[in-house]
């Protein structure tokens, strides 16, 4: 009998994804619409990949 393998965590592998190098990266929230009562600096920051801690990174790396 073949052991029984952990199977993918399909919310988290539809959030986060995984680089080469181990990085968890996930897509910020808050930038679609009703943007007009932030800063332009905010709007472009959400724009950018967030990067997972290294603390989250190291516990959902093995349900991804």
């Amino acid at each position: 009998m073949a052991k029984t393998k952990q199977k993918t965590h399909k919310a988290s592998s539809k959030v986060l994804t995984k680089k080469k190098n181990g990085t968890l990266t996930y897509k910020k929230g808050n930038g679609n619409h009703k943007t007009n009562k932030d800063s332009s600096k905010q709007v472009r920051q959400r724009r950018n990949k967030g990067i997972l801690g290294k603390g989250e990174a190291s516990r959902l790396k093995s349900v991804i």
